[in-house]
């Protein structure tokens, strides 16, 4: 009879489990029984579906930071140019703003075969509002100015690791020679990259009138949502300058977050318009990557029911 009773509620429980995924529910499954999170009433798909038994049941464990983190330690990555570095003499700032292709390459090698996890804004967003974890050892790449190296080098080295990154794009620069043009944006959009506003010139906003400095805002923002259609919430300051005004006016504006070129990895939903990065430039050791990446947060392993 005992036999009878577990096997019922494991058929009870398999059914329950399959109604919920085929609703489109997510299911945590825990090492010892399963945790089924009830659908409210109202909430339910009707006709509700049959459920199917023809299928394959299985799970995996996979490490995430749980939600609940007031401040998170991410590395957010900077990068400019992916292009051979001029020469250091003749070029100082464009030696200082580019990585060859080869150490991108090696950096991005070095974060795939380590456990590292590319995540973007909207991850963030949705791990401060409480919704979804973070996957272990998470770090944001991002890619100021929209050079057309992003697309033609950066792009190809990104998608082989099935990393995703944000494109900080600067909307008056779009289909100038030597940046993105407009069919790029959409493709980089299209395939997990992250398009968001760096203003239509990039001006200084520090020094700005209220006026200008909102123009660039609206301008920027308006126009690549317009091109991308849907919204585009996150920013960075042009050079990382920015003043509390500047700040007052992004919120204004309708962004959700803004980056700075200040260097920390350390992150909260309060401070999310003066978010710090880490700098990658020309001529940087693995050893100072690797270091920058500041000590992972601490993860807990979960079990995932999945159906194939």
């Amino acid at each position: 009879m005992l036999t009878i009773v577990r096997a019922a509620a494991l058929l009870l429980t398999v059914s329950a489990t399959v109604y919920m995924l085929q609703a489109g529910q997510p299911v945590a499954v825990n090492s010892g029984s399963p945790t089924l999170h009830l659908i409210p009433a109202a909430s339910r798909i009707h006709p509700r579906p049959t459920p199917s038994f023809d299928r394959d049941y299985f799970v995996t464990r996979v490490d995430v930071v749980p939600v609940g983190r007031v401040i998170i330690t991410l590395p957010i990555l900077m990068y400019h140019y992916i292009r051979q570095p001029p020469s250091m003499k003749a070029d100082w700032l464009g030696y200082k703003l580019s990585v060859s292709p080869a150490d991108f390459a090696a950096q991005v090698d070095f974060l795939w075969a380590n456990g590292y996890h590319a995540v973007d804004l909207n991850d963030v967003r949705a791990y401060f509002a409480g919704k979804e974890p973070l996957p272990s050892k998470p770090v944001v790449i991002t890619f100021d100015d929209g050079y057309a190296d992003l697309f033609t080098t950066a792009f190809p080295i990104l998608t082989e690791h099935h990393f995703k990154a944000v494109a900080y794009v600067v909307s008056g620069y779009v289909g100038w020679p030597g940046y993105l043009t407009s069919g790029q944006v959409l493709q980089l959009d299209h395939h997990g990259i992250e398009v968001a506003s760096h203003t239509v010139d990039h001006s200084d906003l520090a020094r700005s009138s209220a006026g200008s400095a909102m123009r660039e805002l609206v301008d920027s923002k308006r126009w690549l949502e317009q091109l991308v259609g849907h919204p585009v919430l996150d920013f960075a300051y042009p050079s990382g300058k920015f003043s509390p005004q500047v700040v007052a006016e992004v919120q204004r504006a309708g962004y959700d977050t803004a980056v700075t070129t200040m260097d920390s990895v350390e992150h909260s939903r309060a401070d999310r318009y003066l978010w710090t990065r880490v700098r990658v430039g020309g001529g940087e050791s693995m050893a100072d990557f690797t270091h920058n990446l500041g000590t992972p947060m601490p993860c807990k392993t979960i079990t995932v029911l999945h159906i194939a």
